[in-house]
């Protein structure tokens, strides 16, 4: 059964994407760090990786505004978290950048691909399409992120498994949709599940065959 938007799904929606949103901008400053990137770079970086994904989602499922327009909020907090974040993060050694790259990175991944999916499941899209929706609204951040960085994508040159844990939790988001069970435990199960099993792969250093 699809779940209607009902408020209290409204709701856990807009909280997770603001935990995504700033947990993807919290990884384009880590990733501007790296780079030895001015603050108006860091903004840049920050807001690409913050939006990217969402953005593409959008424009795949024709909606408008666009979400960083109708919460224009948001761009203003990663203007101001790109004046002070630099400072924070200049503080802490390359290792520690790493670290908070990766775990932001996990976060936003989850959080965002669990979103996509459901919104794009609303929209009566298969459900094959939604779970690459989500996959789509996951890694299109960190891949606008790294082109920018003049780098390979990093869905593309990890070999730990990285956009299939987004198609994973997309499916997981599909299987208790249909299971009926109320629309916040999928959402956070969903998310939850790509998060452990990202952090768990690169733990481990489990990587799929080239």
């Amino acid at each position: 059964m699809i779940h209607e938007m009902s408020a209290q799904l409204h709701t856990i929606l807009a909280v997770m994407e603001a935990i995504a949103v700033l947990s993807c901008a919290i990884s384009g400053f880590a990733e501007a760090r790296k780079q030895h990137l001015d603050p108006v770079g860091a903004f840049v970086l920050a807001f690409a990786t913050a939006f990217g994904g969402g953005t593409l989602r959008d424009v795949l499922l024709d909606h408008r505004p666009f979400y960083w327009v109708q919460h224009q909020w948001y761009s203003v907090i990663i203007l101001v978290l790109s004046l002070s974040t630099g400072v924070v993060l200049k503080l802490v050694s390359r290792v520690a950048t790493e670290r908070v790259l990766l775990i932001t990175d996990a976060i936003g991944l989850g959080f965002f691909s669990a979103s996509g999916t459901s919104l794009a499941l609303q929209t009566d899209m298969s459900a094959f399409m939604s779970v690459m929706m989500g996959v789509i609204t996951g890694v299109g951040g960190g891949v606008i992120r790294d082109i920018l960085c003049n780098e390979v994508p990093l869905v593309l040159r990890d070999t730990r498994p990285y956009a299939v844990c987004a198609f994973i939790g997309g499916w997981i988001y599909i299987a208790l949709t249909y299971a009926d069970l109320d629309p916040v435990y999928t959402l956070s199960i969903s998310a939850f599940s790509v998060i452990f099993v990202r952090l768990i792969t690169v733990a481990f250093d489990v990587r799929l065959k080239s």
